[in-house]
């Protein structure tokens, strides 16, 4: 029999909060009952993380970071290290966003170094990768989603991928309005989970989200696919009303499974 995976809904609020709009957000979603099946993240901004984990004690729905030093301690002025995060209540990390890599300037070695210290402070990194507009109308895709994936591999190892999770986020899509087809996201998640497993990892274990404008009119489509095993969530995630629904679509994608 194939492999079921739980179905991943990780909310990333990128810089939007707020001491009182947080508050109204975590308690809209706290108390729902439609995340049956479904692993519930949300990652707020930095300084709310220890009112999101007080907020969220006692339920299912976990806490996770936006990004994390390469550092451990040290001189590093305006950095977090992967323990300072632990030490808050997260379990979870966001590395290596499109908005990280292009903004920022966070190169494939900077995420892979990235990667290793979430692994060692014992978080689960969330690994994004994806193409831009560029790529995909060049054919050009595959070849820069590889490339990612595999400078991870070089720096890490395989063994790495039992404890990441993917996020194939197509650059294109993420904050436009446009999502990915159904079609095209289950052809890259598919060349994902093969190329993982040409390498070496059991891609079976591995989930594999999708990011890119994941809303509650899309979500059920998308986690129809075989491969795609939940939606890493932009704006949606700040609404409680949208958050709930693409969770609502993940339980139930998980029972129609």
């Amino acid at each position: 029999m194939p492999k079921v995976r739980k179905k991943l809904v990780i909310g990333n609020w990128k810089l939007h909060g707020g001491l009182a709009r947080n508050e109204a957000l975590l308690l809209g979603i706290r108390g729902s009952d439609v995340m049956i099946g479904v692993d519930a993240v949300v990652c707020p901004p930095f300084p709310y993380l220890h009112q999101a984990a007080e907020l969220l004690r006692g339920t299912s729905i976990m806490v996770g970071a936006q990004d994390l030093s390469a550092f451990r301690e040290g001189a590093y002025t305006g950095e977090v290290a992967g323990e300072m995060l632990v030490d808050l209540g997260c379990r979870w990390v966001i590395l290596g966003h499109s908005e990280r890599r292009q903004l920022f300037g966070d190169t494939d070695a900077v995420v892979a170094a990235k990667v290793d210290a979430a692994l060692k402070a014992g978080l689960v990194p969330v690994l994004c990768v994806g193409e831009s507009r560029a790529h995909r109308e060049s054919g050009s895709a595959e070849v820069v989603v590889a490339a990612q994936l595999e400078a991870i591999v070089s720096a890490v190892g395989v063994s790495a991928f039992s404890s990441v999770v993917v996020a194939y986020e197509p650059i294109w899509a993420i904050g436009t309005g446009l999502t990915a087809t159904p079609g095209q996201a289950q052809a890259m998640h598919f060349f994902i989970r093969n190329l993982l497993e040409r390498i070496g990892v059991d891609a079976q274990e591995v989930r594999i989200l999708y990011g890119g404008s994941v809303n509650a009119g899309n979500a059920a489509r998308l986690f129809d696919e075989k491969d795609i095993d939940g939606a890493l969530v932009g704006g949606a995630s700040l609404l409680v009303d949208g958050f709930l629904a693409i969770c609502g679509a993940a339980s139930a994608a998980v029972a129609i499974g």
